[in-house]
Parts: structure tokens; sequence; C-alpha cells
């Protein structure tokens, strides 16, 4: 390839790297232009699938700081471009790979670091951001009825205490004022003994 062609090619890989959320290497071996296609569109919109020289993709990664992709880029590469949300794009390409073996994920780039293949099959795993999203807001309203409920449980145990001492107090009244009685009536008793020990005298 003639040192102009090289240097383009370099420059647009480059350009790739730069413009992408995730980028993913991977081996080939043995799929049909048809499958490669298939594997294409289960990208998405926005990102891309293209067949790559090593030594040419080498020397970009080593210009945008991607040095550690150096040692997966042997056999044949192929790179998948993902300009959207890496965690779909990481989806099609585990799912991509369990019906199509022979597409090996060797590793790659997501927002800015360099992942080994477990990572982008971890990054398969995260479910949808919506899906996050959905649990995320039920977590928050499971934590904001606790909290609701914390403010209303003391007022609550307030409401039933001011309850109970308003009905102990008629309760504690009656004893009182059966004693008042029996005081009121004592002296009386008395000095009606008194009249009828005077009316016998």
């Amino acid at each position: 390839m003639p040192t102009q062609a090289k240097d383009a090619a370099i420059q647009e890989i480059t350009e790739r790297f730069q413009a992408s959320s995730a980028a993913v290497l991977t081996e080939y071996r043995g799929l049909t232009v048809a499958q490669l296609t298939e594997l294409r569109r289960s990208l998405g919109a926005g990102s891309s699938y293209a067949v790559v020289k090593n030594t040419l993709t080498k020397r970009a990664a080593d210009s945008v700081g991607f040095s550690d992709l150096g040692p997966l880029l042997n056999g044949p590469t192929a790179i998948a471009f993902v300009e959207g949300d890496p965690v779909e794009a990481a989806k099609a390409i585990r799912d991509f790979a369990r019906a199509n073996p022979s597409l090996v994920v060797k590793g790659g780039v997501v927002d800015g670091r360099t992942v080994d293949a477990s990572e982008v099959t971890r990054l398969a795993d995260v479910e949808p951001r919506e899906v996050l999203l959905a649990k995320l807001a039920g977590a928050m309203k499971g934590n904001l009825t606790k909290a609701a409920g914390l403010f209303q449980a003391p007022l609550s145990q307030v409401a039933r205490l001011a309850a109970a001492l308003q009905e102990k107090k008629p309760a504690e009244g009656a004893p009182a004022a059966d004693e008042a009685a029996a005081a009121d009536t004592t002296p009386e008793t008395t000095d009606a003994a008194a009249d009828t020990a005077a009316s016998d005298a």
C-alpha cells in the first residue's frame, strides 16, 4: 500500500476512535460476508463494523492513547466502532457471537478506557438505560414513602398519647370526686349524731 494511502487509512481509523463512545475489537475468521453484514446491521445506526489492518490500526491507536490495544491486534481483525449506547452494541455483539461462535471478542475501548473481552461481556449484561432509570425511580419513591412514614410516626404516637391522657383524666377525676363526697358527708353524719345525742339527753 502506498504511503499516502496508508496515512489516509491511519487518519480514518484515528478519527473513528475519537468519534466513538466505544470500539470493540473482534476476530472474524470463518465468517461469511452475509454474516458480517448481519452483524453490521445489528449494531444499529451510527455504528460501523470494519475490517482493519493491524499495523495501521496500531499506529492509529497509539496516536490517540490506546497503546494497550497493541497486543490485541493480531490475526484477522475487525472493529465495531460504536457511536451510540455502548451497552446496546455490546449486547448485539454478544448475541451475534452466541449464534456465530466464529466471532471472537478480543477487547476494546469504552468511554476512553481500554477493556478486555470479559469486560465487554460484563457490559453486555448491564440492563438497558430505561430499565435502570425505572429501578432508580422506584427506589427513590420507596425511600420517600419510608421517610414520610418516619415523619408521620411521631405525630401519630403523640396523638395516641394525647388521647390516652384525655381518657385518663376523667378516670382519675372520679375517685377524687368520691373522696370529696365522702369528706363532705362525714361532718354531716357527725352533726346528726350529736343532735340525736342532745335530744336523748
